[in-house]
């Protein structure tokens, strides 16, 4: 290869220590991230505030930018893998969400791990690990997980908030509003929070839109109203899934008309910033290396081109358990540059897309790390 292949920082705290370290200030016992013990905390995950897009649009958030601290989500940079993290405390390795879109090998067919679980993909046994709130159950920790009405019954919710009591809260301000009476309760708890509304902003209309402000400006609003009225003992912390890049259409690089770049392929998945490319079964050997070599022949002035075991032996996706690494692609394409892969020949309708994320640069890899509270720097 002609690029160094990036990986897991050794021994970086990231997204995987985030519920594990609130458990343990909740037990009064030492953990990754330093915090002190409190009697209950909310976890605030806001989805796609990358810490580069909030110091950009700091002026919009006072309360969130007063802290600059930040730390590694980790990797796949997609919202089904790193929330997945987040309420396991496991890596996509071990749980098993390895993307946006992933191979479900046994039904032949790529499936997304956002919206498309229905009765083949059961999330009880797919999502392969106990979450942070089952791991509570039978304690003297309620475990709550706040968001849209829309998600209580989705096949991701039963995957990877199983164990919490889901409240529904529509608005931004509905969601915080439940988070505050968790508070006022005053009964020992964990409260994952959760705040779709930047990413989708994003996606559509990019971060540096007046939309993406806008939504940014409620979010800090309700936590400034969230962390006014802490007790001593209560803690906040604010974090994301991932960062954002805005990615105009003329940076998508199309491969589909290329036919060295897509002879073998059966199943295309990932994120457009990481492609996820399975082969037909049974391709022999040689077939794969000339495909491998194709791709860092055409990208690898602005992009990584792994082969599963390469991306594996990078810790890309941390421990990988056999089961999962059928999940992942035969070759992975990880942008290095500010582009998105489409096939091009039958995605039109899923180009519109401006804001991106599912790649290694720091824009996207690095997330907020912002505590109240209790947890506050002292």
């Amino acid at each position: 290869m002609t690029t160094m292949v990036p990986g897991r920082p050794a021994g970086v705290v990231s997204l995987a220590d985030l519920l594990p370290g609130c458990v343990s200030a909740l037990r009064g016992e030492p953990n990754a991230l330093g915090f002190p013990r409190a009697s209950s905390v909310v976890v605030v995950v806001v989805d796609g505030l990358g810490a580069s897009v909030l110091n950009e649009r700091a002026a919009y958030a006072r309360t969130l930018s007063a802290s600059r601290e930040s730390m590694f989500s980790g990797f796949p940079t997609t919202t089904a893998a790193a929330l997945t993290t987040i309420t396991t405390g496991a890596l996509p390795g071990t749980h098993g969400l390895v993307g946006y879109t992933v191979l479900d090998a046994a039904n032949d067919r790529v499936v997304k791990q956002l919206s498309g679980w229905d009765a083949r993909l059961d999330p009880t046994t797919w999502q392969r690990v106990p979450t942070i709130f089952e791991q509570l159950g039978g304690t003297e920790i309620q475990s709550f997980a706040v968001g849209a009405k829309r998600y209580a019954t989705s096949g991701l919710t039963k995957a990877i908030l199983r164990g919490a009591t889901y409240v529904s809260a529509e608005s931004i301000g509905d969601r915080f509003a439940a988070a505050q009476s968790i508070l006022d309760s005053r009964v020992p708890a964990l409260t994952y929070l959760y705040v779709p509304e930047l990413d989708m902003a994003a996606h559509r209309v990019g971060w540096q839109s007046d939309d993406w402000a806008a939504a940014l400006e409620a979010v800090d609003a309700e936590v400034r109203g969230l962390v006014t009225g802490l007790r001593a003992d209560q803690a906040v912390v604010v974090t994301a899934d991932h960062g954002v890049i805005d990615v105009s259409a003329r940076k998508h690089v199309l491969y589909g008309h290329k036919p060295e770049l897509v002879d073998g392929l059966r199943h295309v998945a990932g994120d457009p910033r990481c492609l996820q490319l399975h082969v037909e079964p049974g391709l022999d050997v040689d077939a794969v290396d000339r495909l491998v070599a194709a791709w860092r022949a055409s990208e690898s002035d602005r992009s990584w081109v792994v082969t599963r075991a390469e991306a594996v032996e990078a810790g890309w996706f941390g421990e990988v358990d056999p089961v999962v690494a059928a999940r992942i692609g035969d070759v992975l394409v990880a942008a290095r540059k500010g582009i998105a892969y489409y096939d091009g020949r039958d995605d039109e309708n899923h180009r519109r897309m401006i804001g991106q994320h599912g790649s290694w640069s720091s824009e996207e890899t690095q997330v907020p790390l912002l505590r109240f509270g209790a947890f506050a720097p002292r």
